[in-house]
């Protein structure tokens, strides 16, 4: 078999479709993992012990098994559930399924960064006498987050390269595209190489840029701590 130049052309405009489809997807899942990230961070900071035992075993649970296995459970074997069991379309079923998946992870990241925040600043929020909200909104969160930006924006290209998984569902993704298109031609050497190169075209920015955010966060934290510790009882 040759590569035939023609054939890219052809296509290319079912590939493009497609990838509007994965990238759009991509934000989408990755919006509702970072929003159900915090809600398991937070419901881990309930003090209350059963409450946290069950979330670590849901969250372990859902983190030891493979994504493609809980988008075919919630597709495929979710609507037969008696009572509970609900249908819901591919892009649905995409969304929960990956952003759930990956909101273990992120809730992980946030808890790093959390954890990070010195004992003394907790301290001192509460010998403000701050509110709840404020001890949040002001103190820990501003100082919790920025740390993470770099590892939640591998978890963005992870995701991204994840989403072709939803082709086994019906999503008309980039993937599923290519496959269909080589299919139809018996021929799936250019469709697919194209695939591949636009995710390593679009991956590979993507991963430069958060390595430049990553070592400009690391010369501002090292500028703003030049021992290397962090300030003890100082609330900024």
């Amino acid at each position: 078999m040759t590569w035939n130049w023609n054939y890219v052309v052809e296509s290319l405009p079912a590939i493009f479709q497609g990838m509007w489809i994965t990238l759009g997807l991509t934000i989408a899942c990755y919006l509702f993992a970072m929003l159900f990230g915090f809600v398991w961070t937070f419901v881990r900071r309930i003090p209350w012990r059963p409450l946290q035992m069950a979330v670590a075993f849901i969250m372990e649970f859902i983190r030891s098994t493979p994504p493609l296995v809980q988008l075919f459970f919630l597709y495929y074997a979710w609507p037969m559930v008696p009572y509970v069991g609900l249908t819901l379309d591919p892009i649905t079923v995409a969304i929960i399924g990956l952003g759930v998946h990956f909101s273990t992870y992120i809730a992980e990241i946030y808890r790093s960064g959390i954890e990070s925040i010195d004992k003394g600043q907790w301290e001192a929020a509460t010998a403000l006498n701050l509110s709840l909200k404020d001890k949040w909104t002001k103190i820990i969160l501003p100082q919790a987050i920025p740390p993470t930006i770099p590892m939640l924006g591998n978890y963005l290209i992870i995701m991204f390269k994840e989403v072709p998984l939803t082709s086994t569902i019906g999503v008309a993704g980039m993937l599923h595209a290519a496959n269909n298109f080589g299919s139809k031609n018996f021929a799936y050497l250019e469709p697919l190489t194209l695939v591949a190169l636009f995710f390593l075209v679009m991956s590979y920015p993507t991963a430069v840029l958060f390595r430049k955010l990553e070592q400009r966060m690391n010369r501002r934290f090292d500028k703003n701590n030049p021992t290397g510790k962090i300030d003890k009882g100082v609330v900024t």
